[in-house]
């Protein structure tokens, strides 16, 4: 799909539904950039493998899946996710995972996603720009909170934004991670919204929304997943006390059943955060030691 003369998506399976992603290529006179490297990069041949560059918005598994295919593009990164990408140890702080879960997940990932690192990637901050010359640049928009160094990358003159992980699925935001923040989150959603764009590109699932009110609509129900999980825990703390350990498993996030690696982690850490608001707004309590209950 292409969005004017210079900026090319390639969509992945069911437009990039986890495990897959959306493939953005920038193409100017004077050099051709990759946004991510997700699965279908591994699809699209010669238009990907031949990169000059790669600008990753963000570090995480589904992102870096292509890495392996392009070793002469130099790649660049938030600088607050610059480890991340450049070591496995960088990619475990990342994650902050226990061990034995870090472990089964660097099998998983070298497995299902051709995860290498990329010991020579470099930084780049907020603000930064690309010229891929005849006036086409690239910007960098730091929109943390799915992790610490989360950035929006916006196409010039275009007015193209891809949003990466401000990805709009009905899911709703995650923030599971240990340098994921909730707080971030909530003001990297206000803040995308003022992007001075035309059209939207997420990593996941929606693909290219050209409609900026169609845009809106879907940020507005995506945001609002924060809400329902707040009224969901406040739901299950109104039933009495409870740890993090049983909130954990009566889940926030994912459905009962479903069962990756990760969840458990993820739970734990998004719903401390949620407990951490809720403690600030006094609409909870600490009752006993890591024990909690609604007002």
């Amino acid at each position: 799909m292409a969005l004017g003369a210079h900026v090319r998506v390639h969509l992945g399976e069911k437009s990039g539904k986890y495990p897959e992603g959306n493939q953005v290529i920038v193409t100017g006179p004077e050099a051709r950039v990759a946004f991510d490297t997700p699965l279908v990069a591994n699809r699209i041949g010669a238009e990907f493998d031949t990169v000059d560059a790669v600008i990753l918005g963000h570090v995480h598994e589904d992102h870096m899946a292509g890495l392996h295919r392009v070793p002469q593009a130099t790649v660049q990164v938030h600088e607050a996710d610059l480890a991340a990408a450049q070591s496995w140890p960088g990619l475990a702080r990342h994650y902050g995972y226990p061990e034995a879960v870090a472990l089964g997940l660097k099998a998983k990932i070298e497995q299902q996603f051709h995860y290498v690192p990329r010991p020579d990637a470099t930084a780049y901050c907020d603000g930064q720009v690309w010229a891929l010359g005849g006036g086409v640049t690239v910007r960098a928009v730091h929109l943390p909170g799915h992790t610490r160094g989360h950035c929006a990358l916006m196409v010039e003159p275009q007015g193209v934004a891809f949003i990466g992980d401000i990805d709009l699925t009905g899911f709703g935001p995650y923030y599971g991670d240990a340098t994921s923040n909730l707080t971030q989150f909530r003001d990297s959603l206000r803040r995308v919204a003022e992007l001075p764009v035309r059209a939207w590109i997420t990593s996941h699932h929606r693909g290219v929304i050209t409609d900026r009110a169609a845009f809106l609509a879907a940020l507005a129900a995506f945001a609002g997943k924060l809400e329902a999980r707040t009224e969901k825990l406040l739901g299950m703390l109104s039933q009495g006390p409870r740890s993090l350990q049983e909130l954990v498993r009566e889940r926030l996030l994912y459905p009962p059943g479903f069962e990756e690696l990760w969840i458990d982690c993820a739970e734990a850490r998004s719903i401390e955060q949620h407990l951490e608001e809720l403690l600030v707004q006094q609409r909870i309590a600490q009752v006993a030691p890591g024990r909690y209950q609604a007002l």
